[in-house]
């Protein structure tokens, strides 16, 4: 899915096996009777089919409990479902066709929302991912040129020569935890590339516990505390919060000692004018360095970490990636220019994306009243595009449990664009998807010429900040005794 994907009103007819596996899921799936009228308002449109949970709590228990089952629950009612948890109403959408309106044809429409934003602000209020309107364009203008195809590309040698070191750092037959080695290797190529900076082992772990501490204090029963009173949770991301601004004050610091001119994400953010002629603020400067740091290794060592354990259960796609990698690259590790040649490995890359999106859900809350899907949508509701579920929804996926990373090899013109949307879309897609993409080929290939991993146990996917996969401990073998 590129940039521009889904521009277009045009809207691809379902199959008759797509019509029969929505018809075999109840009434409740079509959506409102006047979906197809827009001169039908708010008033007079119906409420969307409601799934009732515990009185008071409604799906609070069962949010935090097993999300991802939550969703399967929802999922069955239909396209369009409210229900209540965390003292909020949500609207979950199990529609492509309703996700592309609220992403793109709709967009302005929509906007990030209480519920996002008030997550997003314990870590980086002021951030890209937060803000909204003008500041928000103005921030993107901004960015966009540190994220540009050629300025990536000059990152590929270090995401490959990164890789090969975790590699070959691993002795044959050892257990590693391999989703916390992963994460420390995005976090190096994101802090070396992008930032121009070497974070060693003490300051990584600084962002690294961060981002556990965010995790337990947003998607743990202690997030339901009222602010004042203070739980295990909330002291650990106060001491950890503090030790993330230590960290981004001394990268600042360090930077404006330095001399010579520098050209890379950080100098952008401390020197680059809005056309206005201003800069970005220190606690601007803060939230976007801390925003970069956090979301931009998170994803992608997360959907590394998939990928691997993927491959270790399914020797038959790993063989055909073997072939691929012989024959393109032969015995020397990969550099960006085979990166086109490399198709299957972009398959297996997508299809990773597809059963396991780090970002499992996006949220979006609508400008005023309004109608979507033919629903009555009120202005106070929070709307759950379900990226996950979504992505494993057997009319649009044949099989769409099991992993096959052929099924990309050609497009199924009756699947609607956004069956997938592992980056978001519309013009607030992840501004870092091809940064993401290059990384997780260039790893993945360079970590397949050198070892094989095999499971020791299997994971449970939590829906936490991301799709957490856990610990994901894996047995290493190198590929010359495996």
């Amino acid at each position: 899915m590129t940039d521009t994907d889904s521009l277009t009103d045009e809207r691809p007819h379902r199959t008759a096996a797509e019509e029969r596996a929505r018809d075999e899921r109840g009434t409740d799936t079509a959506r409102g009777e006047d979906a197809s009228d827009p001169t039908v308002g708010f008033d007079d449109a119906p409420s969307p089919p409601r799934d009732d949970g515990l009185p008071l709590l409604g799906h609070t228990v069962a949010w935090f409990r097993d999300g991802l089952a939550l969703g399967d629950r929802l999922q069955r009612r239909g396209d369009v479902v409210e229900y209540d948890a965390v003292g909020r109403q949500f609207v979950a959408v199990f529609d492509p066709e309703l996700v592309e309106e609220v992403l793109v044809t709709r967009g302005d429409e929509f906007q990030k929302g209480e519920f996002e934003t008030e997550f997003a602000s314990l870590l980086a209020p002021n951030g890209l991912v937060t803000v909204e309107d003008d500041e928000w364009r103005r921030q993107r203008r901004l960015l966009q040129p540190a994220f540009t195809p050629g300025r990536i590309e000059q990152f590929a040698e270090t995401m490959v020569d990164d890789a090969a070191a975790l590699a070959d750092d691993w002795a044959d037959g050892s257990v590693v935890p391999l989703r916390e080695a992963l994460s420390s290797y995005s976090l190096s190529v994101l802090a070396r590339t992008l930032l121009a900076i070497d974070l060693d082992a003490e300051r990584g772990a600084v962002v690294r516990e961060a981002a556990e501490a965010i995790a337990e204090v947003t998607t743990g029963v202690s997030s339901l505390a009222p602010e004042w009173l203070p739980t295990p949770a909330t002291r650990r991301y106060d001491r950890a919060m503090a030790g993330l601004d230590d960290l981004v004050a001394a990268l600042i610091a360090e930077r404006r000692e330095t001399t010579g001119e520098h050209d890379d994400l950080l100098a952008t953010l401390l020197d680059a004018t809005y056309p206005d002629g201003s800069t970005m603020d220190a606690e601007t400067v803060r939230d976007q360095l801390v925003t970069f740091l956090f979301a931009g290794h998170e994803t992608s060592s997360t959907a590394l970490t998939y990928a691997c354990w993927l491959l270790a259960g399914h020797p038959e796609v790993r063989e055909r990636l073997d072939a691929e990698l012989t024959t393109v690259l032969g015995d020397r590790d990969p550099t960006v220019a085979d990166l086109s040649a490399l198709q299957y490995t972009e398959q297996v890359v997508e299809e990773t994306l597809r059963l396991y999106p780090p970002v499992f859900t996006l949220y979006r809350q609508p400008v005023a009243d309004t109608t979507l899907g033919g629903y009555a949508t009120s202005a106070d509701t929070t709307i759950q595009l379900a990226t996950y579920h979504i992505q494993r929804d057997g009319r649009w996926w044949d099989a769409p449990e099991e992993f096959r990373p052929e099924r990309f090899d050609d497009d199924d013109p009756d699947r609607p664009d956004y069956a997938a949307f592992p980056f978001g879309g519309g013009p607030r897609h992840c501004i870092g998807m091809r940064f993401a993409t290059m990384e997780l080929k260039l790893a993945l290939t360079t970590l397949a010429r050198r070892v094989r991993f095999e499971r020791v146990e299997p994971i449970d996917p939590s829906p936490r900040v991301v799709l957490d996969p856990g610990e994901t401990p894996m047995r290493v073998w190198r590929r010359e005794s495996a």
